[in-house]
């Protein structure tokens, strides 16, 4: 099995700085040997936080932006200056603030008013085909229900085959979004999770317990290492940290 590690964090704030300075440190290392790095970012409250705290670093302006890749692990199916999408929250928060090429930002399609959900999961796959991207790391948040990207509990899970989906009925708003599989997901070399509040408890607890695949986030893990920055709220029931 490849390597848990837990990195145990006083709050929210201490997650974002934490998972951003591992970011520098490792994508800089990857840089050292490889051509191209290909990242997968996340949304939410503590995900669009370590990204600015990215942005903050005097050390990342100083990668070779030019060779990282940036995707996302899913994306919400609307207008694409919403606010709601996590590209723009991204944007604002870190790739607007750094030298990176625009041909090496990866966008899930957004909804123009013509293009159908099922036909977006199309014309990505089409862009997977052509960039065949290998992905290094990928940022994972985790909600109160366990679930990661737009993979929800309670839904049935894609056939193994699928790396991209269409999710037309999220338990969450807005209701249609696009998303990595969990056959994707177990495909990235490292799974970092980002994780912290009170809320998120239960679930870590769950995912850290006997039965971790009962949510979607105990159903995948990175297939070298799989890094965890957990807040103290969140981490509480599970370490008592």
């Amino acid at each position: 099995m490849a390597a848990q590690i837990v990195n145990r964090l006083k709050d929210g704030a201490a997650v974002a700085e934490a998972a951003a300075e591992h970011f520098v440190t490792k994508v800089a290392a990857l840089l050292e040997d490889k051509a191209e790095v290909n990242v997968m970012l996340t949304g939410g409250t503590v995900g669009i936080a370590t990204l600015a705290c990215i942005a903050g670093r005097e050390d990342a302006h100083l990668l070779e932006w030019s060779r990282i890749q940036v995707w996302w692990g899913d994306e919400r199916f609307v207008r694409a200056d919403s606010d709601d999408r996590n590209a723009v929250q991204a944007r604002k928060a870190l790739l607007g603030k750094i030298s990176i090429p625009e041909a090496n930002i990866h966008e899930f399609p957004s909804d123009d008013g013509l293009l159908e959900l099922d036909d977006a999961v199309r014309l990505f796959e089409a862009e997977l085909a052509i960039h065949r991207p290998h992905f290094d790391l990928a940022f994972v948040g985790m909600g109160p229900d366990g679930h990661i990207c737009s993979l929800f509990p309670g839904k049935p899970e894609p056939e193994k085959s699928v790396s991209v989906i269409a999710e037309h009925d999220s338990p969450k708003p807005p209701a249609r979004r696009l998303s990595f599989s969990y056959t994707a997901m177990n495909q990235v070399d490292e799974l970092w999770f980002v994780v912290a509040g009170s809320d998120k408890a239960a679930a870590v607890f769950q995912v850290f317990g006997d039965d971790p695949t009962a949510l979607p986030a105990g159903r995948v893990q990175g297939r070298l290492k799989t890094l965890w920055f957990v807040d103290q709220t969140a981490g509480n029931t599970s370490w008592g940290c």
